[in-house]
């Protein structure tokens, strides 16, 4: 058998679920990872911290693990993993983490719902079989208003109360079937949503993705294209889980403080925003962060020449060609775009076509800008993305600052 020293550096970086053995062969500790390479390392170089793990780590003599593909499935491999064998110490540090459950109700409709584990635990074994048809977790460190939001994009699971005239912005926008207004029976939903969600959260995503490639063949053969085309395309989300935003701060925080050598090699970011009122008034920023604190000298503004009506990704495509056509301009080494993935995606593509290498992260602020859900345009760069997972407060900063540059410039414009 390998030294320890030499199974954690020969583990991938790659996310993934680690399993700690002591000297009897028994599994005593399960944790999850966005680098497990970087992940197991901190446990064993740098300083101690007090959780119960680390205090004992004396007593692990075999490290193994399995990869996933994403984080989200890494969450879900160790919540199925530690209910199973229950390692003597993720009980122990159980009352010291968030640990969340999420349960399936039985309503005609089921109601797909988080669950806190104080809530959790007042429940007896009956009025949980009374309410719930599934329970999934507990999930330790998850962050699960973001891990509910991405369940719903991959599912489109509804969060309405059925009988409702008129149908929700959800359905209107192709993100759920209309249950609020009767659009999908109750079977079929429980077929065609719950179903495939039950077999993501029991950790089944091949066989559900051979369930749906079946069901994709079946509906070319009736010539129904469309739903054909809807069930291919939730294939392909699945195997390209974005979900930087699913673990707690503290986790981050925890991944992060033992690692010795890691530093912020971004050292220039440029943030960019767009901002209108309507099809008025159009105007976009670029605002300078070095080292993490801003360069005010070297912001931009950009009344919008050519864009027609309102579009954000095109106004971005506008300013973003304009920018770095400025050659003699320093570039950054990141680029933070204030929006989701489709900002993300053209932005990607305008320094693809200028055949520019810049990693580049996007900010979706949410309503009230209540809500910060990172989107990364390489998620297959992990070192970028455990940099993005470090430096969260500084990008949010950056995000902040190009939207009030874009909007006092876009107040100037109108006269306000």
């Amino acid at each position: 058998m390998h030294t320890l020293a030499q199974q954690w550096k020969e583990l991938p970086d790659a996310p993934g679920i680690y399993l700690f053995y002591n000297h009897e062969k028994e599994l005593i500790y399960v944790g999850k990872a966005t680098s497990l390479r970087n992940r197991v390392h901190s446990y064993f170089v740098g300083k101690r911290t007090p959780r119960p793990i680390e205090e004992l780590i004396h007593e692990v003599v075999d490290i193994r693990y399995t990869v996933t593909d994403s984080v989200l499935e890494a969450i879900i491999l160790e919540a199925n993993t530690i209910k199973k064998y229950i390692p003597k110490y993720n009980i122990i540090g159980k009352d010291n983490k968030s640990w969340n459950y999420i349960g399936i109700t039985k309503d005609p409709y089921p109601v797909v719902k988080t669950i806190r584990q104080h809530e959790f635990s007042q429940l007896n074994d009956d009025e949980k079989k009374k309410h719930f048809r599934d329970l999934f977790g507990p999930y330790p460190g998850l962050n699960t208003r973001a891990a509910m939001k991405l369940l719903q994009q991959l599912f489109r699971f509804s969060s309405c109360t059925p009988g409702q005239k008129r149908p929700c912005l959800y359905y209107q926008m192709g993100q759920c079937y209309g249950v609020c207004t009767g659009e999908i029976s109750a079977a079929a939903y429980r077929r065609i949503v719950i179903k495939p969600l039950t077999l993501f959260l029991q950790g089944k995503k091949g066989q559900l993705l051979e369930r749906l490639s079946r069901e994709m063949k079946t509906l070319v053969k009736k010539e129904a294209y469309e739903e054909a085309a809807a069930v291919r395309d939730q294939m392909e989300a699945l195997q390209r889980i974005h979900d930087i935003a699913l673990l707690n701060k503290s986790f981050f925080e925890d991944e992060w403080k033992t690692i010795p050598g890691t530093r912020s090699f971004m050292q220039r970011i440029e943030g960019y925003d767009i901002s209108n009122l309507g099809t008025t008034g159009k105007v976009g920023s670029m605002v300078v962060f070095a080292h993490g604190f801003p360069e005010k000298s070297q912001y931009r503004r950009f009344r919008i020449r050519t864009v027609v009506g309102q579009s954000d990704v095109d106004c971005l495509e506008e300013v973003l060609l304009r920018r770095f056509r400025h050659t003699e301009w320093p570039f950054p080494d990141a680029i933070l775009i204030d929006g989701g993935l489709p900002q993300v995606n053209r932005a990607k593509k305008v320094l693809e076509d200028m055949k520019i290498a810049i990693p580049i992260v996007g900010i979706a602020k949410g309503p009230e800008r209540k809500r910060n859900d990172f989107h990364i345009g390489t998620p297959q760069d992990r070192t970028f993305i455990r940099w993005v997972a470090e430096h969260q407060k500084t990008l949010v900063a950056v995000r902040d600052e190009a939207h009030r540059f874009a909007l006092l410039y876009q107040r100037k414009v109108r006269g306000v």
